[in-house]
């Protein structure tokens, strides 16, 4: 009878792809000052590293010179590292300014190869092309502005590994903070806030914020303060900002709904005061990524007032650009801007003045 035969050991080899994504915006602000340059010239949009690699979009008011972009508008994504090539999956596809939607795709789904010394291989797959009097009648077009977009995602190499015998654990230092702050182990400061009682500890506030240094180590601080009030913040805003101090993050503040808002311009305000200004810039996105007609003016008023100059920029073009002034005056939140940021209404002003017409 034959033996039996036992199985031999496994040894898995594992083959990871990593990726890097972004998404690159190429707005053309006066399309029609671009047209008549002639086939083949182009403009394009600012360097952008993805995966490695420098990208851009190339933009063609005339055509690429090709005989079957005559009358035609093109766009490229081009490589741009001397003696690269990369892997990419990418979406070329122009903004839809009535719905803002993106639509009129050139879409490879499968991978494409890109080659800075090929001039070649900037083939037709890797082109949108719009027929210029489709495009002047289209949605596209609005206020002389034409945005291009580019979803790219660039494939790097794979890396084949066989079983690993050690991993290392990821951080765990965030986790180990939080939990002295919610155990209140060795804490040696206290807050009241409101009648709400905060423990925490002096030497890690000091470290994360120069407001907290000053005030607990600073010549003119009190370093055998035990007790300290806080003045005109709510409980739940002091609480985030010690999270943020000891765990470096916020609680989910992805739900686009006003109470939510509300909460991060309280954050943002509370960052400023405290100079923490990567939490204070993390409640900018988000409220960026929040802005509607209804509330872009308040949001411009708050960054005025607290000198967040992109979220401001970001604001005021928000407001003049789609024809949403009409919507921002009529605003409860416009009522407040004119009467506590009169400058800003200058701003605007200016902006829509230099901004170019059809």
């Amino acid at each position: 009878m034959a033996a039996s035969q036992k199985p031999t050991e496994r040894v898995v080899s594992l083959c990871t792809p990593t990726t890097a994504e972004t998404m690159l915006v190429f707005d053309i602000a006066g399309y029609s000052l671009h047209k008549g340059i002639g086939a083949g010239k182009f403009i394009q949009s600012n360097p952008v590293s993805v995966g490695g690699y420098e990208w851009c979009i190339r933009y063609y008011p005339d055509g690429d010179a090709s005989k079957e972009s005559e009358d035609h508008v093109s766009v490229y994504l081009e490589l741009l590292t001397k003696g690269a090539k990369a892997r990419v999956i990418y979406d070329l596809r122009l903004v839809n300014h009535e719905i803002d939607l993106t639509t009129g795709r050139c879409c490879p789904k499968l991978p494409t190869e890109f080659d800075s010394l090929d001039a070649s291989i900037l083939g037709r797959n890797k082109q949108l092309k719009k027929k210029r009097s489709e495009l002047e009648k289209s949605p596209f077009l609005r206020d002389d502005h034409l945005m291009i977009e580019c979803a790219l995602t660039v494939i790097k190499e794979p890396l084949v590994e066989e079983t690993v015998k050690i991993r290392v654990p990821p951080s765990d230092l965030a986790d180990n903070l939080g939990k002295w702050l919610e155990t209140k182990e060795e804490t040696d400061v206290t807050f009241n806030v409101r009648g709400e009682t905060f423990h925490a500890h002096k030497i890690l506030l000091a470290m994360r914020s120069p407001v907290f240094k000053a005030q607990l180590y600073g010549p003119m601080g009190d370093r055998t303060a035990r007790n300290i009030t806080v003045e005109d913040m709510q409980p739940d805003v002091f609480k985030d900002l010690l999270d943020f101090i000891y765990c470096d993050k916020l609680p989910s503040l992805d739900n686009p709904d006003k109470e939510n808002d509300e909460m991060v311009k309280h954050l943002l305000v509370a960052a400023d005061r405290y100079a923490m200004e990567r939490m204070k810039m993390i409640c900018e996105a988000v409220l960026w990524k929040s802005l509607t007609v209804e509330t872009v003016a308040s949001t411009l008023a708050l960054a005025d007032q607290y000198h967040c100059s992109g979220l401001k920029d970001t604001c005021i073009e928000f407001a003049i650009s789609c024809n949403r002034m009409g919507g921002v005056v009529a605003s409860q939140g416009y009522v407040h801007l004119k009467r506590s940021c009169p400058a800003v209404l200058g701003d605007i002003l200016e902006r829509v003045t230099k901004s170019p017409k059809v």
